[in-house]
């Protein structure tokens, strides 16, 4: 059976890059997940709530 998914998308043996601002090092990964995490919530945050059909009483 032929593998349908590949090991990995991105070569994994290189090393990371990395941003730098005074004393804080973050790699590029973890920032971008970062930024979608608060993305995420600020959307959350800010679209209304769905409105269903109201009970009936």
């Amino acid at each position: 059976m032929p593998n349908l998914v590949p090991a990995s998308l991105i070569d994994l043996s290189r090393p990371g890059h990395y941003v730098h601002w005074g004393f804080i090092d973050i790699s590029v990964a973890n920032l971008v997940v970062i930024c979608v995490m608060v993305l995420v919530f600020v959307l959350a945050i800010t679209l209304p709530f769905p409105h269903g059909r109201k009970a009936k009483r």
